[in-house]
């Protein structure tokens, strides 16, 4: 897959089951933990997007021992002691791999440099660097952007308040403070995705957390096997097709279900579709189940305030569905939406009006009149972003005539199977 991609109007429903990719944001933290503990971790289901890889190559230059047992199981061997890096540390696409692995590198004994592709050296490095340096962390930048030189040493705990909900900012903090004296503490306008903290008492961490207050003191992380399940942000385009192509049902298996990431379900809920979730366990410490979708009449909503971090991820999609319901959909707070992989407030609307919806950019989001028929006939551009070209490959299949998704290769970021469970559906 790679280049140019032509979709065209889908004459039939989606129908069947699916297993979606394992979840990006707890596949990084996975290896990244693992690889902070004394002793043998198993990690299974870890997730082949190449943010991940970035992640799991990045932690192999510090020295660790990282081997696949088979296609989807790590094998991450470790002391607990990150080595002294012989060359620069490449973080590829991933903002996560640059700001959390920027918390970890700041209290280590050596200095190391963090940098990243052409995408990622132009995203907001200020919301690590200033919590970091507040721990007296010394991190050089380019005008706060990548690449990041990191001066190693013994940084001191505090307390953080930080203005945007990002489990990011805030993982990044914690990660400092697991290997730092006294209690660290981070507290969020709203909750943030929490797949951190669980992970980290999961592995034995001295954590506590309150709702949006989390705290932590200097831990020793123990080995451990680590299921992850399937990412609820790459299921969310599955979620959408089901709901606005006609004679759809699919059935998603094995999705994470973390409350803090189920924000798209009850936005889907609110908007009057048909969803449901059939089953549901409690696997290395994170709720996973199965979710049933199927077309639905969807009526408008507004999405803001402590929705916004809890599908932040899934607003392209999300913003695609609205153009299929009856009303006015108001989406505003999402501001942090501008500094992913693309600006996706502009992209996304943008790329909705020359498929004929009627939306309005907002300085933090959109305003969004249904419901509307999508045209085609037209070339959109992915600007290196793997959600937008999920979210135009689903327009595709609703539009009059086809469409052109230039660089649909971007996909590959986390879900480079995803045309193909598609193709399976529409059999």
């Amino acid at each position: 897959m790679g280049g140019n991609k032509i979709v065209s109007k889908l004459s039939s429903g989606l129908r069947g089951e699916v297993v979606i990719p394992s979840d990006k944001s707890i596949s990084h933290r996975s290896v990244m933990f693992a690889s902070l503990a004394n002793g043998e971790s198993v990690i299974r289901n870890f997730s082949n997007g190449a943010d991940c890889i970035s992640s799991m190559k990045l932690f192999k230059q510090l020295g660790v021992d990282i081997e696949y047992i088979d296609e989807k199981t790590l094998k991450v061997n470790s002391s607990g002691i990150l080595q002294n890096p012989n060359s620069n540390l490449d973080c590829g696409n991933s903002g996560t791999t640059m700001r959390l692995c920027s918390g970890i590198l700041a209290s280590q004994n050596f200095d190391s440099i963090l940098f990243g592709d052409e995408s990622l050296s132009k995203r907001p490095m200020k919301r690590v660097i200033e919590p970091l340096s507040l721990m007296g962390a010394e991190i050089l930048s380019n005008d706060f952007k990548a690449p990041l030189k990191i001066k190693g040493h013994t940084l001191k705990s505090i307390k953080y308040n930080t203005p945007i909900a990002s489990a990011q900012v805030k993982s990044c903090i914690l990660l400092a403070g697991l290997n730092t004296d006294g209690i660290t503490t981070v507290e969020e306008p709203y909750l943030s995705r929490n797949h951190t903290e669980l992970l980290l008492k999961y592995m034995g961490a001295n954590i506590e957390a309150n709702n949006n207050i989390v705290s932590i003191s200097k831990s020793e992380l123990r080995p451990c096997k680590i299921d992850i399940a399937g990412d609820i942000s790459s299921a969310a385009f599955f979620i959408v097709a089901g709901l606005v192509i006609p004679n759809s049902e699919i059935i998603i298996r094995n999705v994470g279900l973390n409350p803090t990431r189920t924000g798209i379900i009850d936005v889907v809920k609110r908007m009057g579709g048909n969803i449901e979730i059939l089953s549901q366990e409690l696997i290395s410490g994170e709720l996973v189940g199965d979710i049933r979708v199927a077309y639905s009449e969807l009526k408008s909503c507004e999405i803001s305030g402590a929705d916004i971090p809890r599908l932040i991820d899934e607003l392209p999609v999300i913003a695609l569905l609205a153009t299929q319901a009856d009303g006015q959909t108001i989406i505003k707070d999402a501001q942090d939406l501008r500094k992913k992989e693309s600006d996706r407030i502009s992209t996304i609307a943008i790329a909705l009006q020359k498929l004929g919806a009627d939306v309005e950019e907002l300085p933090d989001g959109f305003i969004i009149n249904g419901k509307t028929k999508l045209s085609g006939n037209i070339e959109l551009d992915t600007y290196h972003d793997h959600r937008l070209a999920m979210t135009y490959y689903i327009a595709g299949l609703l539009c009059n005539k086809e469409i052109c998704i230039n660089n649909f290769e971007w996909v590959n970021i986390s879900f480079p199977e995803f045309e193909s469970l598609i193709n399976k559906l529409s059999r």
